[in-house]
């Protein structure tokens, strides 16, 4: 997977982000933090929709993409489209492993991992708290 981080569109500053988002929110899309497992919002919903950025409500995932993991986070096996999300290796824990960010805000919303099932073989693992949903 290349890295594909891009500048992004909607720029605002830490207090405005304080603002828009409840404390969980900030935590992971802005300091890059992650919920605990088994513990979002989102983790088991299974309506027909569009999976938006929490931040910005970017269309990032459709849940046609959506598959029970079995790791405590909401999983993916691909993006909505090219630019909703950019890619960003990471190996600052001494593992190498690929963040996923918002194409649009920027924001932190989890991990991408090549151990998901076809047709792409990824797993885009989410937080919740980064998450938002549009029910068709």
């Amino acid at each position: 997977m290349p890295a594909e981080r891009v500048e992004p569109q909607l720029k605002l500053s830490e207090a405005q982000w304080k603002d828009r988002l409840s404390a969980a929110q900030y935590n992971v899309l802005r300091e890059n933090g992650t919920e605990r497992p088994f513990s979002g919002a989102l983790l088991n919903n299974q309506g027909e929709g569009v999976y938006t950025c929490g931040g910005c409500g970017e269309p990032l995932f459709s849940s046609e993409t959506k598959f029970k993991s079995g790791t405590g986070w909401p999983s993916f096996y691909d993006r909505i489209e090219d630019g909703s999300v950019a890619l960003v290796q990471d190996a600052s824990l001494g593992v190498e492993r690929v963040e996923v960010y918002c194409g649009n805000c920027g924001g932190h919303l989890g991990h991408v991992f090549n151990d998901g099932p076809a047709p792409t073989g990824l797993r885009y693992c989410m937080n919740s708290d980064a998450l938002g949903f549009e029910a068709d």
